[in-house]
């Protein structure tokens, strides 16, 4: 059985893909790595170290702070906030740029040196707030970099990329882990577990997505 490396931050997206990848690839050939690069709801990244510590999946962190040395942005910055709307023609300013760029590149170092060519990863371009790193031209260029840069045949699959965010919790629902995406992941820009703040566009896409689930599927 080939072996899968999930980029793991601790979201809604990456857990569930997470468990999209033990249900393909088998929990005993799944291991994940997550990004410490200064973001402000650092505490994600206990959630995802929690989560694996409960399925007893292999989970590294890596230090990159060269992130928020380059780029000024809302989540690696105290003084600037989260803003609650995007801009019009342009990314609103919690993107912090090439950060699936550094976070797939290195990624694919530490999967090669361990083996494995099989890559996860939860960037969609569905319900993407105009990332331009979470497209799909954008991945499957990176994933012909890669494979040249290295001489390896990386595979880079990206479950959510045409699901919007109700798809997603139907996903995780069918997947059978939908109360553990519910209360155990952090997707809020300001550091709130589970819920979050309620007003940030991450905690948007997330109720927004939840409740329209849950509509469809009591109408079923």
């Amino acid at each position: 059985m080939k072996k899968a490396l999930v980029v793991l931050s601790g979201g809604q997206d990456s857990t569930t893909c997470l468990y999209w990848a033990i249900d393909k690839f088998g929990k005993d050939n799944v291991s994940a790595i997550g990004f410490d690069y200064g973001q402000r709801h650092k505490k994600e990244l206990q959630c995802a170290a929690d989560i694996c510590a409960d399925e007893g999946i292999g989970y590294e962190i890596i230090p990159t702070p060269v992130i928020n040395q380059l780029a000024a942005n809302s989540l690696t910055r105290e003084d600037i906030p989260v803003e609650e709307t995007k801009p019009e023609g342009a990314p609103p300013n919690t993107f912090v740029e090439g950060r699936n760029h550094l976070f797939l590149s290195y990624a694919a170092i530490y999967a090669k040196t361990h083996g494995i060519a099989d890559i996860v990863t939860g960037v969609c371009e569905t319900d993407f707030s105009g990332y331009p790193d979470c497209r799909d031209i954008f991945i499957k260029s990176l994933n012909v970099t890669l494979n040249l840069a290295m001489e390896y045949n990386f595979v880079i699959h990206t479950p959510l990329m045409w699901l919007d965010k109700s798809q997603t919790w139907e996903l995780a629902d069918k997947l059978g882990v939908m109360d553990i995406v519910y209360k155990k992941t952090l997707t809020c820009y300001n550091g709130i577990a589970g819920e979050g703040c309620g007003h940030c566009p991450a905690c948007f896409l997330r109720k927004r997505g939840y409740e329209e689930y849950m509509e469809r599927k009591e109408n079923v």
